[in-house]
């Protein structure tokens, strides 16, 4: 087990809605590659593309185990299988 705080929690957004939350290393690597995704979210009958989101850090960084646990939480994973 690591104590390394070399991890980021954060939540990706497209305006003020929340559409993913996750852990990295690198914010900045991290958001392009959602950006980049051509993904979108569906939300009251209108699409939020992912290309106009924004990553926004959640506390502070921290040890990968302790982000993995946040992530775990707060249902990250959810729509991943």
């Amino acid at each position: 087990m690591s104590s390394n705080r070399d991890t980021y929690k954060y939540w990706f957004k497209v305006g003020n809605l929340k559409v993913h939350c996750g852990i990295t290393y690198d914010l900045q690597q991290r958001e392009n590659q959602h950006k980049n995704s051509g993904r979108y979210t569906t939300h009251n009958g209108n699409r939020h593309y992912w290309n106009n989101g924004h990553i926004v850090q959640e506390g502070n960084i921290t040890t990968r185990e302790a982000a993995m646990e946040w992530e775990r939480q707060n249902g990250c994973n959810a729509n991943w299988n």
